[in-house]
């Protein structure tokens, strides 16, 4: 609608309109990311925000926005004298989950080129949202290599164009503003620290708010202009405190003591590098303005905490989002009286009474290379088996806590693939970035314009053109080959027999599993799980997009009982066979988690020689975990993985940080 909503009349959300409020007041916070639910109003509020941002005075008829008291001396545009320049609306503009690197950065200008002959830039999101907002709805959707380009042109201000022949550097400073729904996956770590502020949104539980919220919106959709009309007093109050809090602002006074206190609570929460001390230093400056105060105060610093911090903590996929306010007001109040408080030398720790680290509590489980409790027996896999009946329904174990997860190394499945966008394997995709040209092969989809014209421009002459302008023919039209990263559907088999529990290795087995799933969280995989034990297989997890739900599944997974490997990966190969008629582009990694035993049955380990090379011969790329431990190893994982044609691992090479020095250990012994 023409009419947005007003900014004024949305109902609660009082953090989220805060966020925005202060990003208003000073751009250098650095933007703000909304997460939330689906129908929470996020892209109303946010859309709502540009009309009350103060006009920006630009050059006239400059494509880039330049600033007439300060034009960029590199203006593609340019150069253009200093002087008066026209006032008109900063621009809000948005940018399309589904956009092409052509129209984020910009490209060369199609109609200059066929009728002129000449090369010419036209430009993209990033030049139109200069001084401006750049909104991306749905921000975790976004494709990889249009992330990439935003990363740059937040941390460099410009956009450099290297491109079809042309080469052009325009300025690029832009609030940005994003929405995104966190059940779809979440944003990589280097996108999410880009973001000044981050809030948490959620419908509200009240009745007479939700009645409220209903009211509003239900007059606004009758008659949007009277609607709005009836709140401009109200947007012309606000946007009045925003144009006097842009006044007091360079006022403000940020002394040592709010210095102080952010920096330690930086390092209290861990978080990385030094954005987010300055992005709070910001913000709490932004909040004594917004206030109408001409200095920081603890409670500013509390405020730009809660904002600021959150997305930049150290914390797992599935851990919950915000921070602990308790240990926030505690590191506030050590800070708050002078340089150096004594009463506590380790303020960050927690008060076991005694100042000594932590003992390991009856709860807690063996550290890898520790010994085990007296009380803890190891159960070998055989006696496992005999003891609790050899079923998977019989006499199982309790299930063992998962370890600290961790940063895997990367499995990729080999080859091209066309599955659906994501973070894992190479993937020929309508959206990824343009690695080259051929001739079509069938229907023109995408055109690629510099090879097209280079291929046109030497048969000029003979086509009879002698003057600005191409004539191309069929022949000359040459297809974009474009490639990007897809997603894959990562199926997990899982040992959860008594062999595998044995010396509280399904700990450290179920640490390296919930690793792979955030990994598969993060790439926006499919996962299934499959456990086998005693005399059978199971579909743990049918395939799905909740890696919680796999999460979930694995805290309780129970263990005991014989190694029926072959059943495991029969029911990974049916399984596998099932998806590939519901989904035949997406393509399947096969994790199994194991120490390669097999027991019960006729001839175990042949069934499952023969079982993996029937999932080898139909494609399927595998990796195997190879979790056997202690000083005298088998190697039946090994010969597993040779079966399947896949990688074998253990769980020391599985951790990203260990394999990367085994890299430089070979390195430096070269």
């Amino acid at each position: 609608m023409s009419t947005p909503y007003p900014f004024t009349a949305i109902v609660g959300m009082t953090d989220l309109r805060l966020a925005l409020l202060l990003n208003a007041v000073s751009p250098a916070v650095g933007g703000v990311l909304v997460r939330g639910e689906k129908g929470t109003a996020k892209s109303t509020a946010v859309r709502a925000l540009s009309s009350l941002l103060p006009d920006v005075a630009v050059v006239g008829g400059c494509r880039f926005s330049c600033d007439p008291a300060a034009p960029d001396p590199a203006c593609p545009d340019g150069p253009h004298a200093v002087g008066a320049g026209t006032a008109r609306a900063a621009r809000m503009v948005e940018l399309p989950v589904g956009a092409s690197e052509d129209r984020l950065v910009g490209s060369l200008d199609i109609e200059r080129a066929l009728s002129e002959g000449k090369k010419s830039f036209e430009p993209g999101l990033l030049a139109d949202a200069h001084r401006g907002v750049l909104y991306v709805d749905e921000v975790n959707l976004l494709h990889d290599h249009l992330v990439d380009l935003l990363l740059d042109a937040a941390a460099m201000g410009a956009s450099y164009v290297e491109r079809e022949g042309v080469s052009v550097r325009h300025a690029a400073r832009f609030l940005l503003v994003g929405t995104m729904n966190p059940e779809e996956g979440e944003l990589r770590p280097q996108l999410l620290d880009r973001f000044g502020l981050t809030v948490e949104v959620a419908a509200s539980r009240e009745t007479d708010e939700r009645v409220e919220v209903v009211r509003r919106r239900l007059a606004y959709d009758e008659d949007p202009a009277a609607f709005a009309g009836k709140w401009s007093g109200d947007e012309d109050a606000l946007r009045a405190r925003i144009v006097a809090a842009r006044a007091l602002l360079p006022s403000v006074v940020l002394g040592d003591r709010a210095l102080r206190q952010i920096a330690a609570t930086c390092a209290a929460f861990e978080v990385d590098g030094m954005r987010a001390d300055i992005v709070m230093a910001r913000t709490a400056t932004a909040l004594a303005a917004w206030d109408g105060r001409t200095e920081v105060i603890a409670e500013d610093v509390r405020q730009a905490a809660l904002l600021a911090l959150p997305h930049r903590r150290r914390r797992n996929p599935f851990d919950a989002p915000g921070l602990d306010e308790e240990k926030l007001d505690d590191t506030l109040e050590q800070n708050s009286g002078g340089p150096d408080p004594e009463d506590d030398p380790d303020p960050d720790g927690p008060d076991d009474g005694g100042g000594q680290p932590p003992e390991g509590g009856p709860d807690d489980g063996p550290r890898d290379g520790s010994e085990e409790s007296p009380e803890e027996t190891p159960a070998p896999d055989e006696s496992a088996g005999q003891q609790q009946g050899g079923t998977s329904g019989g006499g199982e174990q309790s299930a063992a806590p998962a370890g600290e997860p961790f940063k895997t190394k990367a499995f990729t499945i080999p080859g091209m693939g066309e599955g659906a966008a994501g973070r894992r394997s190479r993937a020929r995709t309508a959206h990824g970035r343009t690695t080259s040209a051929r001739r079509p092969q069938g229907q023109l989809t995408k055109l690629h314009l510099a090879a097209t014209v280079h291929a046109a421009a030497p048969h000029q002459r003979a086509r009879g053109r002698s003057g600005p302008g191409l004539v191309i023919r069929k022949d000359d039209l040459r297809q974009a080959v474009r490639e990007g990263k897809e997603s894959n559907l990562v199926l997990f088999v899982v040992d959860a027999s008594g062999s595998m529990a044995a010396r509280q290795r399904m700990t450290a087995v179920k640490g390296a599993v919930l690793s792979l799933l955030m990994d598969a969280y993060q790439r926006r995989d499919k996962i299934g799980m499959i456990t086998f034990r005693g005399a059978d297989a199971e579909l743990a997890l049918p395939p799905t997009s909740s890696v919680e739900a796999g999460a979930a599944r694995l805290q309780v997974l129970p263990t005991g009982g014989r190694t029926p490997l072959a059943a495991g990966l029969l029911k990974a190969r049916e399984v596998l066979r099932i998806e590939r008629l519901r989904d035949a582009s997406r393509r399947p990694l096969l994790v199994v988690v194991t120490d390669g035993r097999a027991t019960g049955g006729p001839e175990p380990v042949q069934l499952a020689s023969r079982a993996a090379r029937l999932l080898n011969a139909e494609g399927v790329a595998s990796v195997v975990v190879d979790c056997e431990s202690g000083p005298v190893r088998l190697g039946l994982a090994g010969a597993l993985a040779l079966d399947l044609a896949g990688t074998a691992v253990t769980l020391e090479e599985l951790r990203a940080d260990t394999v990367s020095a085994l890299v430089r250990d070979v390195r430096r012994a070269a």
